[in-house]
């Protein structure tokens, strides 16, 4: 239908966006799922989502605006997987930089940007030599990127993430003391997926960052307009 909503997802085959889109897809949206291989249509199809083959890591602005052109939202779930530094700074930080101008040049203002807990800290944190290292600088500058933007955003940071089904009830982390247990920092993929369809769906949590955990208060509680 010509006036069905529309939400462009960058990384739609990865598990976190597949769980969106049937979210995203059950609350009215149409959903385009941009992957880089041809062979995860028919997962992305049947998680509820179309799937648009495009490779990020070579896409222009001009190529990801025309992919964006008229949708009401976008959302980054794209990830190199760590492992190759070189990659990680390539899909987590360039093609992610790259969207935000595309959305821009688009017009598509609303912007979600799934990060992780600790992209704010870890880079500081963490010795330059770490494993981890590359994909926390590449996150952190990601992030302070779509900050310093014009984009209606939200930056989403879930903690460890689990397979567990989601509760739809959330913990927003800045109320926690660095003693929090370890093993209670750990957030549902689907949980992330319910909090990405509410934040579009509400308008909720623009030009905010939302670092969370799996916890008690229901989300539209803890995010709220």
């Amino acid at each position: 239908m010509a006036d069905t909503k529309r939400v462009v997802i960058i990384g739609g085959h990865g598990k976190v966006a597949l769980l969106a889109a049937g979210k995203l897809q059950a609350a009215g949206y149409g959903v385009d799922s941009i992957v880089r291989n041809p062979g995860h249509g028919d997962a992305v199809r049947h998680a509820g989502g179309n799937p648009v083959v495009l490779d990020i890591e070579s896409a222009g602005v001009e190529e990801l605006a025309s992919a964006f052109s008229g949708a009401d939202a976008v959302v980054f779930s794209a990830g190199a997987g760590g492992g190759n530094p070189q990659r990680t700074h390539a899909v987590d930080y360039e093609a992610a930089t790259r969207a935000m101008a595309a959305a821009d040049q688009a017009g598509v203002r609303r912007f979600i940007m799934v990060s992780y807990a600790g992209a704010g800290e870890d880079v500081h944190r963490l010795d330059a030599t770490h494993s981890f290292y590359p994909y926390a600088r590449a996150k952190h500058d990601a992030d302070a990127k779509l900050r310093d933007s014009a984009l209606d955003y939200t930056i989403l940071g879930p903690g460890l993430l689990t397979t567990e089904p989601a509760t739809g009830k959330i913990q927003r982390t800045e109320a926690l003391g660095n003693d929090w247990p370890d093993d209670k920092r750990v957030t549902s993929r689907e949980n992330v997926a319910e909090v990405i369809a509410h934040v579009i769906k509400t308008h909720a949590a623009v030009r905010q960052t939302v670092n969370f955990y799996d916890g008690d208060t229901p989300i539209g509680e803890a995010i709220e307009r």
